[in-house]
């Protein structure tokens, strides 16, 4: 009888993949709780930032994870197909979620209704902040992490790449008439 060896190696992998299961099952009990999410992740940031404070340190890992959550943040307010990147011959293949690039006309019933998708969607933009997060505070307890830097100038400049970027994103915005929130949206009885 050939009886199957099991490496440790072979063990190793099982384990992984079913804690990679058990994980993607409270992940996904989690999508539901929208309002949850965010106040879990806003506790857990609150606590990054309380640790940042009360060691004076890690200043970089902060910056990093101040510029990566920014990235998200613009991907979550940019729509999927962004008319500003496409030429026209992409346009009509991306029918679908495009943004009008002109003026609908009052009496043209052929113009259908598309709705703002977004490049990154809402869970996946709260999944890879919280990863990020927590990643970041595993970090800051890593001393070598513990970069020395004028965190003064990080501040400075985080607040002006902030600024620049969404002043771009704002502008965005209003050349090609879209709102990515749901803001005055209308409830039909």
């Amino acid at each position: 009888m050939d009886e199957p060896s099991s490496s440790p190696l072979d063990i190793v992998s099982v384990r992984f993949r079913r804690a990679l299961q058990v994980y993607q099952h409270y992940v996904d009990k989690c999508v539901p709780h929208k309002m949850n999410r965010w106040v879990a992740f806003g506790v857990l940031l609150t606590l990054f930032m309380v640790r940042i404070i009360m060691a004076q340190g890690w200043y970089v890992v902060c910056y990093t994870l101040g510029i990566y959550l920014l990235n998200l943040f613009l991907a979550f307010l940019q729509p999927k197909f962004d008319p500003s990147l496409k030429s026209d011959l992409e346009m009509e293949d991306a029918e679908e979620g495009q943004l009008p690039t002109e003026e609908p006309e009052a009496s043209s019933s052929s113009e259908e209704f598309k709705p703002f998708i977004r490049r990154l969607p809402e869970f996946k933009f709260w999944h890879s902040a919280t990863r990020a997060t927590v990643i970041s505070l595993v970090c800051s307890f890593i001393p070598a992490f513990d970069i020395p830097v004028f965190w003064p100038i990080l501040l400075i400049y985080f607040f002006i790449l902030f600024s620049l970027t969404m002043k771009k994103q704002i502008q965005h915005m209003i050349k090609y008439r879209y709102l990515p929130f749901d803001i005055g949206k209308k409830t039909y009885k």
